[in-house]
C-alpha cells in the first residue's frame, strides 16, 4: 500500500488539465502502478527536452513512442534515424508476449497503427528521397563546423562567402567554392579583395583540402540543388495525423559531421523562416537531434553561442527540439539549462569518466526522497527511464522512474525494397528526386576566363578595380567606389556584417 500511495504522489504532479503525451507508468521499490500515469503537457513541448541513455538501453523505442503521440495529435515530427531502424514506424506493429505485459505494467489500450512516414536521406544512392542544400544557403558558419576549421580559417570562409554574395555568383556546390577560393588567390583575385581583406595561400589550401576531404565522405552529392525547403517538414496528412519525417544518413554515414550539421542548418532555416507563434495548445513541429554529441564535439565558443541561442528563440516560433545522446554531459550546460523534459534511460559506470559523468547527472535532478538517483540510474532495465519535465504551469516534476509504453508501429526495420517504393510514391521524390546543374560560381568564373581578351603587347594592364567594373557593371560595382561602403565592408566577416544578408548561422536569408 505504501508503495502504491507513493506512486500517486509522484503521478499528481503530472496531472494535466489539456491534452498530455502519455510516457509510461511510475516505479517505487520495482512495483510499478499502471494508474500513475508519468505524461508531458503538449503545451510545454516548445520547452525542449533530452532523451539520453546508454546504447541498447532503450531510447530509440522511446524516441518512437513520442513521434508516434504527436503524429497522433496532428504535430508533425522531423526524426533523424541514424541507425535505419525506425522505418517500421509506416507499417502497424505486432504483439508478443513482451508488448502485453508491458502493456498490462503500463495500463496501455494497445492497438497497432501505422503513421505517415516520409524517407529522406542526405543525397547520395539512398532508396530514400535525396535532399540537398546549396553551399551559400548552408552558409559559411555551418560549413566551417562541417570542414573542421579553425577560427582564423572561419574568418576567411566567411570573406570568401562575402565576395560571392557580393559579385552574384552562386555556390551551389563544391566545385563552384573550389572555383571561387582559387580565384581569390589568383593575381587578379588578389586584387578584387584590395580593402576588404585578402585569402592567403596557407588558409586557402587548408580549406581546399577539407573540401576534397568532404567530397570523398559524400558531401559532393550533398551540396546543390534542388536545395530542400523547410517547410516540407510542416505538413499534415489526409487523416489528420502529422507527417513524420525520417532522415537516414546514407551515404553520409562516413561524415556524421555533415549529418548532424545539416539538422541544425535546418533548425537555424526554420527559425528564419517561422513566424512568432507564442505559447500554443500544441507545437507546430518537434524536431529530435539524434546523436546530439557530434554537433558540440569541438564546436568553437562562437558556434555553442547561436546554439543556444537558437534553441532559447526557437520556442517561441512553435518548434519544439528534443537532444538525444548516451550521457548529458554530450550537451553543453548552456544548452543543457533550456531543455525542459528529461528522459534518462540508465547509465553505464564502468569508468572513472563514466562515475563522474554519473554523479554529475544526478546533480540536475531534484531533489526526491523515493529513490537513491546514483543507484536509479544504473539499475534501470530496458525501456525504462528517470523523468522529470515541466507541468502546464512551467514548474519541474517530481522525479519518477517509469516504465515506458511500447510504440504502436512495428519496432523493426521494413527493408529496402518496401522504403523505395515508399519514396518514389511521395509527391517530394518529384520536387527533390533529380539534381540540376544550373549556371553558377564555377561556370560564371570558367566562361571570364574563357572570355578575356588578351591584352594589347604595348598597353599596360588595367588595374584590377577597372576590370572588374568592366566586367560586372551594376549598382552593387559602383558602390565599392564609395569609401563609406568600403569601410563598411572591412567588417564584413564580424557578426554583425555577416546578419545584414544573413542569418544567426550564416545562413542566406530566403526571399
Amino acid at each position: 500500500m505504501a508503495t502504491n500511495t507513493a506512486a500517486q504522489e509522484i503521478a499528481a504532479g503530472y496531472a494535466t488539465e489539456g491534452a498530455a503525451l502519455e510516457l509510461g507508468a511510475v516505479i517505487v521499490d520495482g512495483a510499478v502502478d499502471p494508474t500513475a500515469r508519468v505524461r508531458i503537457p503538449f503545451a510545454t513541448l516548445n520547452r525542449h527536452g533530452l532523451v539520453a541513455g546508454a546504447t541498447g538501453t532503450g531510447k530509440t523505442k522511446t524516441l518512437q513512442g513520442l513521434a508516434e503521440q504527436l503524429s497522433n495529435a496532428g504535430v508533425p515530427v522531423l526524426l533523424a534515424d541514424v541507425k535505419g531502424d525506425l522505418s517500421g514506424m509506416a507499417r502497424p506493429g505486432e504483439t508478443n508476449d513482451k508488448i502485453a505485459a508491458r502493456n498490462a505494467d503500463t495500463g496501455d489500450d494497445w492497438t497497432p497503427t501505422a503513421f505517415p512516414v516520409e524517407f529522406l536521406s542526405l543525397g547520395g544512392s539512398s532508396s530514400a528521397v535525396p535532399i540537398r542544400a546549396t553551399i551559400t544557403q548552408f552558409g559559411p558558419i555551418l560549413l566551417s563546423k562541417v570542414l573542421d576549421l579553425n577560427d582564423t580559417q572561419e574568418s576567411t570562409l566567411g570573406l570568401i562567402f562575402h565576395w560571392a554574395d557580393q559579385r552574384g555568383l552562386p555556390l551551389l556546390d563544391t566545385k563552384d567554392l573550389r572555383a571561387v577560393i582559387q580565384h581569390l588567390t589568383s593575381d587578379e583575385g588578389k586584387a578584387d579583395l584590395k580593402g576588404i581583406g585578402g585569402v592567403s595561400s596557407a588558409t586557402a589550401g587548408v580549406i581546399l583540402r577539407a573540401l576534397v576531404n568532404l567530397e570523398a565522405q559524400g558531401g559532393e552529392d550533398f551540396f546543390g540543388e534542388p536545395e530542400f525547403e523547410p517547410a516540407d517538414l510542416l505538413r499534415v496528412g489526409p487523416d489528420g495525423k502529422g507527417v513524420v519525417t525520417l532522415l537516414e544518413l546514407a551515404d553520409q554515414a562516413a561524415n556524421p559531421r555533415l549529418f548532424s550539421t545539416f539538422l541544425m542548418w535546418l533548425l537555424a532555416e526554420l527559425f528564419e523562416d517561422l513566424p512568432e507563434a507564442g505559447d500554443l495548445d500544441k507545437p507546430k513541429l518537434v524536431f529530435f537531434f539524434d546523436e546530439a554529441h557530434l554537433l558540440f564535439t569541438d564546436a568553437s565558443k562562437a558556434f555553442l553561442e547561436r546554439i543556444e541561442q537558437t534553441v532559447k528563440l526557437i520556442r517561441s516560433k512553435g518548434v519544439g527540439v528534443f537532444f538525444c545522446t548516451q550521457l548529458p554531459t554530450d550537451v553543453p550546460n548552456a544548452v543543457l539549462s533550456q531543455l525542459g523534459a528529461r528522459i534518462q534511460h540508465a547509465l553505464r559506470a564502468f569508468t572513472p569518466e563514466d562515475q563522474t559523468a554519473l554523479s554529475k547527472t544526478v546533480r540536475t535532478y531534484p531533489k526526491t526522497e523515493h529513490y537513491d538517483m546514483e543507484k536509479a540510474l544504473t539499475s534501470l532495465g530496458t525501456g525504462e527511464a528517470i523523468v522529470t519535465v515541466l507541468s502546464e504551469r512551467g514548474a519541474p516534476t517530481p522525479v519518477a522512474w517509469s516504465r515506458m509504453r511500447a510504440p504502436r508501429s512495428l519496432m523493426a526495420a521494413i527493408g529496402e525494397d518496401a522504403v523505395t517504393a515508399a519514396a518514389k510514391g511521395s509527391p517530394l521524390f518529384a520536387k527533390y528526386g533529380a539534381s540540376v546543374d544550373r549556371e553558377s560560381a564555377y561556370e560564371k568564373l570558367t566562361a571570364r576566363i574563357a572570355d578575356a581578351p588578351p591584352p594589347p603587347a604595348d598597353a599596360p594592364a588595367p588595374e584590377p578595380r577597372e576590370r572588374a567594373e568592366r566586367a560586372e557593371p551594376g549598382f552593387v560595382e559602383k558602390a565599392f567606389a564609395s569609401p563609406v561602403v568600403r569601410s563598411f565592408l572591412r567588417s564584413a566577416a564580424s557578426a554583425l556584417g555577416r546578419e545584414i544578408t544573413r542569418g544567426m548561422f550564416g545562413t542566406r536569408r530566403r526571399r
